[in-house]
C-alpha cells in the first residue's frame, strides 16, 4: 500500500441545482444535507483531506456560510466547468491523487468509498483512473472515483466538449486507451445500479433520503448500505416513494455522443 499519497476528496456542491434547487441544504436528521454528507464521507479510512468546490456565484454565498460555520475546507471556482473546479480546488489542496464524490450522495458507504480508494492505493502504480462506475453495480448514489493528479492535470487541458467539462471524469473512459483504468465492482452477481436509487435530483429522491434518516440515524448515525437494504426489505413502501427515477441519470442526455455508455445503462423520462 502506498501509505505516502496525499489524498484529497473533492464534493463539488452548488445552490442552483436545475431540477431540485437548494437541494444541498435541505434538512436532514436537524441539519443541512451537505453537513451529513460530510459526516458519512469523513467516517471513510482514507478519503483525505476534503474539500467542499462550490462556484463563485452570489447564489453559493449560503452554503459557503454554512461551510464556513462547520469548518470545512472550501474552494470557489468555475460555476459550469466542473473539471476546472475540480482540478484547482485539488491543487490548492496540494493532492498527489484525488477522489470525487458528488455532493448528491447523502446515503453513501463509508465502507464502498474505502473499498475504492485501498484498490487504488494498493495498486497506484498501476491505475491512472479507479472507480465503482465502469461498470456500475451498486445502488446509484454510492459513486466513487479516484484518479491521479497527473492524470487530472491531462484532462484539464484536453477536454474539450461540454458533457466533459461538465461532469468532470468522461474524458477518463472515453479515452480509454490513453490512461490505464481500474473498476471495483460489487459482489459477485449483484447489480442494483438501474435498481435502486440512494441519490437526490428530485423532490422524491428527498422524500426517500429523509425516510431513510428517519428510520436509521438516532440508532445508528453510521448506518451502512447493507443496512439500508435490510430496511428497504421490511418497509417496502420506503423504496417505492423514488422509485420512478430507478436509472435516470445524465447519460441519458447525451447518448448520442457517449461512445462507452449503452441504452442500457440510463433510463429516459
Amino acid at each position: 500500500m502506498n501509505n505516502d499519497l496525499k489524498i484529497v476528496t473533492v464534493i463539488q456542491a452548488r445552490m442552483s441545482s436545475s431540477r431540485l434547487p437548494q437541494k444541498v441544504i435541505l434538512p436532514l436528521a436537524g441539519q443541512p444535507l451537505i453537513v451529513k454528507m460530510i459526516e458519512r464521507v469523513s467516517s471513510s479510512k482514507y478519503c483525505g483531506t476534503i474539500v467542499i468546490a462550490t462556484t463563485v456565484d452570489e447564489s453559493d454565498d449560503l452554503l459557503v456560510k454554512i461551510c464556513e460555520e462547520n469548518n470545512f475546507n472550501l474552494y470557489r471556482g468555475h460555476p459550469t466547468d466542473l473539471l476546472d473546479r475540480h482540478f484547482k480546488a485539488s491543487l490548492e489542496y496540494d493532492a498527489d491523487a484525488v477522489v470525487k464524490i458528488p455532493s448528491d450522495c447523502p446515503l453513501i458507504d463509508p465502507n464502498v468509498i474505502d473499498r475504492v480508494l485501498k484498490f487504488y492505493i494498493d495498486n497506484s502504480d498501476n491505475y491512472d483512473y479507479v472507480s465503482n462506475l465502469h461498470p456500475a453495480t451498486y445502488p446509484d448514489g454510492n459513486d466513487v472515483e479516484i484518479m491521479s493528479m497527473a492524470a487530472l492535470k491531462i484532462a484539464c487541458e484536453n477536454a474539450t466538449k461540454n458533457f466533459e467539462r461538465e461532469h468532470t471524469t468522461p474524458y477518463f473512459w472515453e479515452n480509454s486507451s490513453n490512461f490505464k483504468l481500474g473498476n471495483v465492482e460489487w459482489e459477485p452477481e449483484l447489480d442494483y445500479s438501474m435498481s435502486h436509487r440512494f441519490t437526490i435530483d428530485y423532490m422524491d429522491d428527498y422524500l426517500f433520503i429523509k425516510a431513510v434518516y428517519d428510520e436509521l440515524y438516532d440508532s445508528n448515525p453510521n448506518f451502512s448500505l447493507n443496512d439500508i437494504l435490510e430496511l428497504l426489505q421490511r418497509k417496502p413502501e420506503i423504496k417505492k416513494i423514488n422509485e420512478k427515477y430507478n436509472g435516470v441519470n445524465w447519460y441519458r442526455d447525451h447518448l448520442n455522443e457517449l461512445k462507452t455508455i449503452s441504452k442500457k445503462q440510463t433510463k429516459i423520462i
